[in-house]
C-alpha cells in the first residue's frame, strides 16, 4: 500500500478509537492495539514491515521528549532515590531473574538471547498506565516514581540490550567494557540533550533579533528540539533516548520559553497535546499490526506439545515472572528505605502491600519493547541465523498484550481507595481569591459607585463559592454544586455558540471582514476550552 495512505488510514483510525474509548469503556492502548490488529488480521489486510531504527527515530524522541516536558520536576529530584533504584537497579535485576526464568523455561533459547530479551523488557510505560487507571486514584507518590522510572530505564534498558545482542553474535562479553559504555552512553546522552537545547535556545534568539518572525517558525524549532538531541546522541555513539529525556526535563527550567511570543507559546503547547495524541495512537495501532503476523508463526519450540496452550502459558507465566520479580525489587527496596530512615532517625514513609503490587502490575511495555526486539539481526557474523529469533519476537510480543491486559483487569481493583481525599487544590485557590476580591471590594469608598463595586464582587465570589462546595465533604452539598456548576457551563456554553453563530452572521452580511472574524472566534474559543477544562476537573 502507498506510504501516504496507511498513513492517512493510520491516523483515521487514531481519530476514531478517541469516540470508540468513550463506548466500549476499554483502555485506550488496549482498543488501539486490538483496531491494528483488526485491520492486519485478514488476507488482504494492512500489512507493513517495521523499520526499528525509523520507527524509533520518528515516535520515541517527540514522545519521551514530551513527557518529560510535563513530568513534575520537584517531584523527581525528591524521589530520585527510588526512581534511580528501579529505572537501574530494577533493570539488572530483571535481567538477571528474568533471563535465567526464560533458558530454564526454554531451553532452546541461549543465555545471551535470554538476557537480550530480560533486558528490552525492562522499559516500562507510563502513558499505558496513566491511559489504564485514572491518576486521581493512584497515590501520587507512587505515579510520580512510575514517571520518573518509565523516563529513565528506557535507556539503560535499551543500552544492555545493545551489550546482551553484541554478546550472542560475538561470543564474549566484557563486564568492564560494557559499564565503561554504560557510562559513557548516559554521560554523552545527557550532555547531547543539553547541546540540542542550547541550539535551540540560539536558533528562537537569532529569529527573535530578525522581527517579525512568524510563530509558526518558532513553534517548528520546538518540535525539531527533541529529534536534534536524538541524533546528535546517536551519532556520538551515545543514548538517543536519554538525550530527548534530558531536553525534555530542561526546557522547562531553562529559560528558552522566553524567546518565544505568546502566540507560539499556545501554538506550542496545542501542538504538542495533539502530537502525543497522535504518536502515542499510532504506535499502539502499529503495534496491533505486528500482532496477527507474529501469532500465525508461533515457533515450534512452543508448541511441541499443544499448538495452543503452551505458547500462551509460557507467555503466562513470563509475564507473572516480571510482575513478580518487580514486587520483590520495590518491597526489597521499601524495607532498605524503612531500615535506613529508622537509622538516621527520620520518619519512614513506607508503602503498603497494596501500593507495591500497584506499582508492580503498573509496570506495563509497550512501543520501546515492540522496536528493540524487531531490531534484532537476522543472521551471525558467520552468517548462520540468529538463534532463537522468532521465538523471543513471539514472547515479546506476548508479555506486551499480557502485562496490558493484567493492568487493565486488576490495577483500578488494587488502586481503588489508595488515595485519602484531601482539600481539592482549586478549592484553597478559590478561597485565597474570595479573600482578595472582599478585600478590594470594601475599599471602595461610598455612593453608588461603591455599590456596584460591591454588587459585582458578590456574583464574582459566588462563582467561587461554588467552586469550593464543589470539592465540600459533605455528599450534599458537593451534589448540589456540582449541579449548579453543570447548568451554569450548560448555559455558558449556549451563548458561545449564540456568539459564533452572531460572528459568521456578520462575516455573510459583511460588517466584518476575514480578519476580524479570525479574533473573534479565536477568542471565543478560547474562552470555550476554559470552560471545557473546567468541565473535566469535575
Amino acid at each position: 500500500m502507498d506510504v501516504a495512505v496507511f498513513i492517512l488510514v493510520v491516523l483515521a483510525f487514531v481519530a476514531l478509537s478517541g469516540a470508540l474509548v468513550r463506548l466500549v469503556r476499554v483502555p485506550l492502548p488496549v482498543l488501539q492495539i486490538a483496531i491494528g490488529a483488526a485491520l492486519a488480521w485478514p488476507a488482504k489486510g494492512l500489512h507493513v514491515e517495521i523499520d526499528p531504527e525509523l520507527f524509533l527515530l520518528v515516535f520515541i524522541p517527540p514522545l519521551l521528549f514530551g513527557d518529560a516536558f510535563a513530568a513534575p520536576k520537584r517531584e523527581l529530584i525528591e524521589l530520585r532515590r527510588p526512581i534511580l533504584d528501579l529505572a537501574v537497579g530494577l533493570v539488572f535485576f530483571t535481567i538477571v531473574g528474568f533471563g535465567y526464568a526464560l533458558h530454564w523455561l526454554v531451553p532452546t533459547i541461549p543465555l545471551a538471547v535470554a538476557f537480550a530479551l530480560a533486558a528490552v523488557l525492562s522499559p516500562t510505560d507510563a502513558v499505558a498506565v496513566s491511559s489504564i487507571v485514572d491518576r486521581n486514584v493512584v497515590p501520587a507518590r507512587l505515579m510520580h516514581i512510575l514517571e520518573g522510572e518509565s523516563l529513565l530505564n528506557d535507556a539503560s534498558g535499551l543500552v544492555m540490550f545493545r551489550f546482551a545482542v553484541a554478546a550472542a553474535l560475538t561470543g564474549s562479553f566484557s563486564f568492564a567494557a560494557a559499564s565503561l559504555s554504560f557510562l559513557y552512553a548516559v554521560a554523552a546522552g545527557i550532555l547531547a540533550g543539553i547541546a540540542a537545547l542550547f541550539v535551540a535556545a540560539k536558533a528562537l534568539q537569532v529569529l527573535g533579533r530578525i522581527g517579525g518572525t512568524p510563530a509558526g517558525a518558532q513553534v517548528l524549532v520546538m518540535v525539531l528540539l527533541p529529534f536534534v538531541a536524538y541524533l546528535i546522541a546517536e551519532h556520538v555513539g551515545a543514548s538517543g533516548i536519554l538525550a530527548a529525556v534530558t531536553a525534555g526535563l530542561v526546557t522547562g527550567t531553562s529559560g528558552i520559553f522566553r524567546h518565544l511570543s505568546v502566540s507560539a507559546r499556545i501554538q506550542a503547547m496545542s501542538l504538542w497535546s495533539m502530537l502525543t495524541f497522535v504518536f502515542n495512537g499510532a504506535l499502539f495501532i502499529l503495534l496491533g499490526l505486528q500482532l496477527p503476523d507474529i501469532i500465525r508463526r508461533v515457533p515450534p519450540e512452543l508448541t511441541s506439545r499443544h499448538w495452543l496452550f503452551e505458547p500462551v502459558l509460557t507467555v503466562l507465566i513470563l509475564t507473572l515472572c516480571v510482575i513478580g520479580l518487580r514486587f520483590l525489587w520495590i518491597w526489597i527496596g521499601d524495607m532498605a528505605s524503612m531500615i535506613a530512615a529508622r537509622l538516621g532517625k527520620r520518619k519512614a514513609e513506607p508503602f503498603g502491600f497494596r501500593v507495591r503490587l500497584a506499582g508492580s502490575v503498573a509496570g506495563v511495555r509497550g512501543a520501546i519493547t515492540l522496536a528493540g526486539i524487531l531490531s534484532l539481526p537476522l543472521a551471525l557474523q558467520d552468517g548462520s541465523p540468529f538463534p532463537a529469533r522468532d521465538v523471543v519476537i513471539f514472547l515479546a510480543a506476548g508479555v506486551i498484550i499480557c502485562s496490558l491486559v493484567i493492568a487493565s483487569l486488576a490495577l483500578p481493583g488494587i488502586a481503588r481507595g489508595l488515595v485519602e481525599p484531601g482539600e481539592d487544590p482549586g478549592a484553597a485557590a478559590a478561597k485565597a481569591a474570595i479573600a482578595k476580591i472582599e478585600s478590594l471590594a470594601s475599599e471602595g469608598g461610598e455612593g453608588e459607585a461603591a455599590e456596584a463595586r460591591l454588587a459585582v464582587a458578590d456574583s464574582i465570589v459566588a462563582g467561587y463559592r461554588r467552586r469550593i462546595a464543589a470539592s465540600d465533604e459533605a455528599e450534599e452539598a458537593r451534589a448540589e454544586a456540582r449541579e449548579s456548576g453543570r447548568l451554569e457551563l450548560e448555559l455558558r456554553h449556549a451563548g458561545i455558540e449564540a456568539e459564533r453563530a452572531a460572528v459568521r452572521a456578520m462575516f455573510r452580511t459583511r460588517q466584518i471582514n476575514d480578519h476580524t472574524m479570525r479574533a473573534l472566534l479565536s477568542e471565543i474559543t478560547l474562552t470555550e476550552a476554559l470552560l471545557k477544562s473546567r468541565r473535566d476537573r469535575k
